[in-house]
């Protein structure tokens, strides 16, 4: 057998094969050098793919793979591995302490583009500018036809909060300040009923989570009746599944990514309407014409979205943040960090306004306060309309 010295080839170049068998102890210590297994949550993952929970099976080893290098493959998935006999699972594991996993990259991820119009109204809410536009857009593909698609959100500064002149402004969206944001990835719609469903099945971290929470049934519709810590819980989950970090975005986050280089009350312009966000349109803001009150969620991405590419970031349902609640931006962050107290417990951030609220709620600078296990519901009123969206920063655009 050659040493790992005579065997000098490229980094991935290797093939997987099964271990034969070697009776001599001392040779079996050398193939052991060859096992490259990284211990992840809930099963073994080898240069990035998860194994099956049943690598934790006392009738299998994980070093009963070994890796072969080999100049001219590309590496092949890994195979089931040959069960231990009896005397050989009654031996002591002999492995040295397994490297941690390499963080996962945007190469993971497909890049897609998308074609859209954004729109732009006047105060009476009539369209006067359609453009088209295109984006980038990044997919992790989970499987089993569920696909998350993701926009990549530039860096910039831009002034976070309200103008005294703005229409139902309150205060707690002052004072105005300029906020410097790093590159980020965004959902380009709200969690979907479908996703969460898919995500509700995968290994608990540290809550439980409903497979089947909402009000308003729909695949595409967003996921509603949400606390806070069911969607931290939703992104540890998927976070462990991917080997990539998935959080909620901050509340510097999130507005800079709904505004979209806007100044406007709402991306659309200075008044919005029914045709273009799901909320009570019974309630005029500015001098737009009363629309409908269509009580219930709609599915996502069916209104026009921002210059960023992003849908349904005006109403529809309130969107989990990951910061506490402050009364006002007075000593608030100026980057795009969340802005968190020494009480864990304490209220959180939900933003966007939904389909239940009154077009000022619905405006980019709009905060309210919320219980982090409040989940939006209103037996009374009939009230379910609490979500959330993921934002994601791999390695590639982390911060450099």
């Amino acid at each position: 057998m050659q040493s790992p010295e005579d065997e000098r080839v490229k980094p991935h170049s290797y093939k997987y094969i099964p271990y034969q068998g070697v009776d001599n102890f001392v040779e079996r210590r050398k193939l052991l050098k060859y096992v490259l297994c990284f211990i992840g949550a809930g099963g073994v993952t080898i240069y990035g793919v998860k194994l099956k929970e049943s690598w934790n099976s006392t009738t299998q080893d994980p070093t009963r793979i070994i890796l072969k290098p080999e100049q001219a493959e590309p590496p092949t998935p890994p195979i089931t591995p040959t069960p231990n006999t009896a005397e050989e699972a009654s031996k002591p594991d002999k492995t040295e302490t397994p490297t941690p996993p390499e963080e996962n990259t945007t190469s993971d991820l497909v890049e897609d583009s998308f074609s859209f119009e954004t729109v732009k109204v006047s105060e009476r809410g009539e369209v006067i500018n359609r453009e088209s536009k295109a984006t980038s857009i990044w997919i992790e593909d989970l499987g089993e036809g569920i696909k998350l698609e993701m926009v990549l959100i530039p860096n910039g500064t831009f002034t976070m909060g309200s103008p005294a002149f703005e229409k139902g402004r309150q205060t707690n969206e002052e004072p105005q300040r300029k906020v410097t944001i790093r590159p980020f990835l965004m959902g380009r719609f709200l969690v979907t009923q479908a996703l969460w469903r898919y995500i509700s099945t995968l290994p608990r971290v540290g809550i439980d989570l409903s497979s089947d929470p909402s009000y308003f049934k729909g695949n595409l519709r967003p996921v509603e009746r949400i606390s806070w810590y069911e969607a931290k819980e939703f992104c540890a989950r998927l976070s462990r599944a991917t080997n990539r970090e998935y959080r909620l975005p901050s509340e510097s986050e999130w507005e800079y990514a709904c505004r979209a280089g806007t100044t406007t009350p709402f991306y659309f312009g200075k008044s919005i309407t029914t045709k273009l966000a799901n909320y009570d349109g019974s309630i005029v803001y500015n001098r737009e014409q009363k629309g409908i009150y269509r009580e219930r969620t709609t599915e996502v991405g069916t209104f026009p979205p921002n210059n960023y590419g992003l849908f349904d970031m005006h109403g529809n349902v309130w969107e989990w943040c990951g910061d506490h609640f402050y009364e006002n931006y007075t000593k608030a962050l100026s980057n795009e960090s969340a802005w968190l107290s020494m009480n864990e417990n304490a209220r959180r951030v939900v933003r966007g306004g939904s389909w239940f609220n009154s077009p000022d709620r619905c405006r980019s600078a709009n905060r309210t306060p919320l219980a982090p296990d409040n989940r939006g519901v209103s037996e009374e009123r009939n009230s379910s309309n609490v979500g959330f969206r993921i934002v994601c920063v791999p390695k590639e655009i982390a911060y450099s």
